[in-house]
């Protein structure tokens, strides 16, 4: 019936806004560090007396598709359910743990070792993955968000991924671009890259020698990223803020370029159109503040890693590479993983 976003910070209510959903803004007391899901969710109930059963979606669970919550909102409505929380099918043997100093052996917890499964014939356990957490209000009231009339709901193992410390974040990347949701809309293949070129392609560093000749590095890696999405069928463009055409003929990319423009974006509205694509179909690499209209206007953007901050902000993807040192080839491995799930999509 409605959605909220519950937080403390401008900028993340500025955001849920802008999305359409309406804000709870927390306490102080609810902040913390130490505040817990429950203490946040109590507080906005009595905020809220009109709300009689909460969905709490985690925000570290980023491959949740509508579909499973609208089935888990017909079990508590339809179904009579208390609550009903997700979960995932491991396939994972479990031991007791051994604490140093402890003169014991480990013990199964699981399985006879004697009659060990393969362990694509067993059928595995089920295990809490996070994702959400469903109740009705009284039992929230009594300090549960489990309990009561309680059922499971099975989530699909590639649709289950937590993120809990820095390592899962890229590993979250990869199966978002895979598995993730994406909306109602068909999938579209990407078919331009625009690259803006200092910063991007380059390091952004110009070497002038004594005669006045300037000098400019880039990553070999980027320049075989350039040809991997050329040989896909992917055109790539570039476009730059100053007159860098002697440079990039040296270069020898053998890419569309636009020097010197004052407006990138009117100049990546020109490509667009003259090639008929739709703005999903279309892919921008940036890193400064004339490229964020440019960034908000693709279908797919990136920045590197060192882009300014305006930039990272409208940006739907930040390379882990910095400028000039392989964020073009990064960007385009991004780029292959969507084209992966567009094909999957076609086949399913």
């Amino acid at each position: 019936n409605s959605i909220w976003v519950s937080t403390d910070h401008d900028e993340i209510e500025k955001v849920a806004r802008q999305f359409g959903a309406q804000v709870h803004r927390r306490s102080p007391e609810v902040s913390q560090d130490s505040s817990t899901s429950l203490e946040a969710i109590t507080e906005f109930l009595n905020h809220h007396h009109e709300v009689d059963i909460v969905g709490n979606i985690q925000a570290t669970s980023p491959c949740l598709h509508p579909s499973d919550l609208i089935k888990v909102a017909d079990l508590i409505q339809k179904e009579g359910f208390d609550s009903v929380f997700s979960v995932v099918r491991r396939h994972q043997f479990r031991w007791s743990e051994v604490k140093k100093g402890e003169n014991k052996m480990t013990e199964p917890q699981n399985l006879n070792p004697a009659k060990r499964y393969r362990r694509q014939d067993w059928p595995g356990e089920l295990y809490e993955n996070g994702s959400f957490y469903f109740a009705k209000r009284h039992l929230i009231e009594k300090g549960y968000l489990q309990g009561g009339k309680m059922a499971y709901y099975e989530m699909r193992a590639e649709h289950s991924v937590d993120i809990d410390i820095d390592i899962d974040w890229p590993i979250a990347e990869q199966r978002v671009l895979s598995f993730g949701y994406f909306g109602k809309e068909p999938l579209k293949e990407v078919k331009l890259l625009v690259c803006s070129v200092d910063g991007c392609l380059t390091n952004g560093r110009i070497y002038v020698t004594e005669d006045h000749k300037e000098m400019v590095s880039y990553d070999y890696r980027d320049i075989v990223g350039i040809d991997l999405l050329k040989k896909r069928g992917i055109q790539v463009r570039l476009i730059s803020d100053r007159d860098c055409s002697k440079t990039l003929s040296a270069m020898q990319l053998g890419c569309v370029a636009k020097v010197s423009a004052t407006n990138k974006l009117q100049v990546l509205k020109d490509w667009q159109e003259d090639m008929g694509l739709s703005w999903k179909e279309v892919a921008y690499l940036g890193n400064e503040e004339s490229d964020v209209e440019c960034l908000k206007q693709a279908g797919m953007s990136a920045v590197p890693a060192d882009g300014c901050a305006a930039a990272q902000k409208a940006a739907g993807y930040i390379c882990r590479s910095r400028g000039g040192c392989g964020a073009v080839r990064e960007f385009a491995e991004h780029i292959f993983l969507l084209r992966e799930k567009v094909s999957s999509a076609r086949k399913q």
